[in-house]
């Protein structure tokens, strides 16, 4: 076997952790309807685009499931001014305006608010997490926070996504698979990082990493590099996001999970060095689940 066979199976193993055009399609018929109620009612007109779009995980490309779908939607300024006038939390009284407008869509489905989201969760296990939001000169957002009293908080999604994507170009689109892949580790391994954690950590790692542009016969290095900084780095406090330079910090420590992914990854190269094709594949699948390729 060749650097082909790496290539490869990485290539079918990244793949497989795509979502599958009837799930994608169903996500944009929902957030095309959401978007068209939420004009219809705010800004009296029927399109379906207009004043939203994707955020999160999948805004960013790096989603493996759909759990969560976060999307922000602008109104009117005048809105911020007449909940901004409110004497008492008008942040809470926004978010049910929000969730009343939904309800004349969605009547049958759960719809919460919930601190800073209106929340949908529909019955196929998909959930919208929708951001009212107003936008400012500048091209960033203010939002609300319905927490002790109610307050505006801010936000540059837009800045934050396109630094993302950025750096994903100049990694040769590296970047999201490596935080698909990585997502598929830490869902196999139940290492319970975040989405934004992770998207955080791939990206400082892949800025300096020497085969970042590399193809898919490097993916068994990158694999290996990146469980070995995960290990290196698991002491930290808190990492800087991309974009906006905030905080990331981890609920729990993946250390252990981490040195064990990296072990592995070190078995399955030896084994493919050396011809044991059949380890070689159940090193993986250990580290990263049954999509990775028998």
């Amino acid at each position: 076997m060749s650097d082909i066979s790496v290539s490869q199976d990485f290539s079918t193993f990244c793949k497989n952790l795509r979502m599958s055009s009837s799930v994608v399609n169903d996500v944009q018929t929902r957030y095309h309807a959401i978007t068209k109620r939420i004009n219809k009612d705010f800004w009296s007109t029927e399109s379906e685009t207009n004043h939203s779009f994707y955020v999160g995980s999948y805004g960013r490309g790096t989603a493996i499931y759909t759990s969560d779908i976060d999307i922000v939607i602008e109104l009117p300024w005048s809105e911020y001014t007449k909940y901004n006038n409110y004497t008492g939390n008008g942040q809470s009284a926004l978010l049910q305006a929000v969730k009343l407008s939904l309800q004349k869509t969605y009547s049958s489905s759960q719809i919460g608010g919930d601190g800073q989201v209106v929340v949908i969760d529909f019955y196929n296990g998909i959930k919208f997490e929708i951001v009212p939001s107003f936008k400012l000169e500048d091209g960033s957002y203010v939002y609300p926070d319905t927490h002790n009293g109610g307050s505006w908080k801010y936000m540059d999604p837009k800045q934050e996504m396109n630094c993302f994507n950025g750096r994903n170009s100049l990694s040769n689109k590296n970047l999201k698979r490596l935080c698909r892949m990585a997502r598929a580790w830490n869902n196999n391994m139940g290492v319970c990082m975040t989405g934004v954690l992770i998207d955080t950590i791939a990206y400082r790692f892949i800025q300096t990493y020497e085969y970042a542009d590399k193809s898919y016969s490097y993916y068994d290095w990158l694999s290996r590099d990146f469980f070995k900084y995960l290990y290196d780095n698991a002491d930290k406090e808190y990492w800087i996001k991309f974009g906006d330079g905030k905080h990331v910090t981890k609920k729990y420590s993946f250390k252990r999970e981490a040195k064990q992914a990296y072990d592995l990854s070190l078995e399955a190269i030896s084994a493919y060095s050396n011809g044991y094709y059949y380890t070689w594949h159940s090193k993986w699948r250990e580290i990263y689940g049954t999509k990775f390729p028998t």
